[in-house]
This record gives structure tokens, C-alpha cells and sequence, in this order.
């Protein structure tokens, strides 16, 4: 048996960064490590140039997701003020000096992926080094020091995230204590009288058919036979230099369940 933190991550907005390539910031369709970490620092009030407590929040935890859900895809256009690149001796401390002489500024133009109405289940697993007990994240999780998001800070968690710390043989009998999909979701929407989503809303949610995916690190012990192994370049390096080194994940479908 193994001790699993589980909490869920639902928005009707999320944005999941993956490799940013010019103008074009695309979205995964499930948190990535960086996101989980970086989820789970804010809401122990980590700062994210405190290297020491980075390091140790990178080392000590591995983590899972079962995506109930991947949303529908949004694609949101941008427009953004840049100053000219400052001077050898001239340095902007804040943004409204950046943007202090206006003759001088440009406009970049680009493009934002987020995932609409994306549900998913996360699982952590804290190793022998972890600096912070399971409970004592569940703890921050549910009164966090800082503001958590769903990737960007335009997407934050619109339910709470229910965390909770079980015990299981391994990930799949750890998930299936959480019972959390669209659906149940919705069956609580009515009992407040919010009608969000109806029953004819369904097939246009795609809760019919989605195959409800796991993903997890090696070395978890997942009870599932993996079917994928995808790289993802998402494991934390520096948080100050915005650096990621890749790592492999496992990859399981369910097919033919409720949602």
C-alpha cells in the first residue's frame, strides 16, 4: 500500500504551456510537472527565486493525472506592448516604465491556447526526500498562500480542489476512490439551481465516448499496462531562467467507462 495526495483541477478556462516557438503559445491537454509543482508552491507560499525550496519541491514528489476530461480547444488572439530593448546602463524595475515613452514602444502579435471545460485528477506521490508531508500539501492546498492558477493566471480553479490523502495498492485503485467527471459536476450544478451544463449539453461537452486517460511517471506503481510513452519537456531546471530539461511519461486509455 502507498499513501496518494488526490485533488481535482476544473475551469472553464486552463492553458497547460508547452514549447513556446515565436508568436504561437500552444496548450497541452493535461497540467504538466512544471504546472503541478509550480501549483503546489504557490500554495505553500514557495517564491519562485528561492532555489533551495524549488529544488527540493522538484526532488521530493512525483505525480500522476487521469484526465476525465480534455475540454474543447480556444485559440485567443493578442496584441502586446513591447518597449525597445533598454540600454547598457538602463534597467526597468516595472512595467509602467517599461511603457513610460509610448513613441518608442511596438506591438507583438500572438496567438493563446486554453483548454475550455477540462477536467482532471491529479495524484502525488511523495519520495523518501519530500520536504513537505502529503497532508501538509493537502493542508496548503486547501488554504494556499499565494493565488493558484490553471497555467495562467487569467484561469483560475473555478471549484475547490477537494484535496484529500488515501491510501491504495497503486494509481488506478487510488483514482478510482475519486469519484469526479462533467457529469457528477453537473448533477451538483442542479442541486443549486445553476444550469450549467444541461442534459442536452452533453454530446456538445463530448462526455460520450472520451476515453479517460492516465498519465504517470516512472517508477509509480500504476496497476495499468501502459500503452504510450510520450516525452514532455516539462521537468524544472531553474524557475528563474524559465529552463526544462525532458523526462518520459507513461500513458494508459480507458475505453468503454461511465463519465
Amino acid at each position: 500500500m502507498a499513501d496518494y495526495l488526490l485533488f481535482r483541477l476544473y475551469g472553464p478556462m486552463a492553458s497547460w504551456g508547452e514549447i513556446a516557438v515565436g508568436e504561437s503559445r500552444h496548450s497541452a491537454t493535461y497540467p504538466s510537472r512544471s504546472a503541478l509543482i509550480g501549483l503546489l508552491g504557490a500554495a505553500l507560499g514557495l517564491d519562485r527565486n528561492d532555489d533551495a525550496a524549488q529544488r527540493a519541491l522538484t526532488a521530493g514528489y512525483r505525480f500522476a493525472v487521469k484526465v476525465e476530461s480534455a475540454g474543447t480547444p480556444l485559440r485567443d488572439y493578442h496584441t502586446v506592448q513591447t518597449p525597445p530593448r533598454p540600454g547598457k546602463n538602463q534597467k526597468y524595475r516595472i512595467r509602467a516604465q517599461e511603457l513610460s515613452n509610448r513613441r518608442t514602444l511596438n506591438t507583438l502579435l500572438s496567438e493563446r491556447e486554453y483548454r475550455c471545460d477540462a477536467l482532471a485528477v491529479v495524484a502525488v506521490e511523495a519520495l523518501d526526500l519530500a520536504p513537505w508531508t502529503l497532508a501538509q500539501l493537502a493542508a496548503a492546498l486547501r488554504s494556499p498562500l499565494f493565488p493558484l492558477y490553471l497555467g495562467r493566471k487569467s484561469c483560475p480553479p473555478a471549484l475547490p480542489l477537494a484535496p484529500k490523502v488515501v491510501s491504495a495498492a497503486d494509481l488506478h485503485e487510488a483514482f478510482a476512490t475519486q469519484q469526479c467527471s462533467l457529469l457528477s459536476l453537473a448533477r451538483q450544478s442542479e442541486s443549486v439551481d445553476v444550469a450549467w451544463p444541461s442534459w442536452e449539453d452533453k454530446s456538445a461537452l463530448h462526455l460520450h465516448g472520451e476515453a479517460v486517460r492516465y498519465c504517470w511517471e516512472n517508477g509509480m506503481k500504476s496497476g495499468m499496462e501502459p500503452e504510450l510513452q510520450i516525452v514532455r519537456i516539462d521537468q524544472p531546471l531553474s524557475r528563474r531562467r524559465w529552463q526544462f530539461a525532458p523526462r518520459r511519461e507513461l500513458v494508459h486509455f480507458e475505453r468503454g467507462g461511465k463519465q
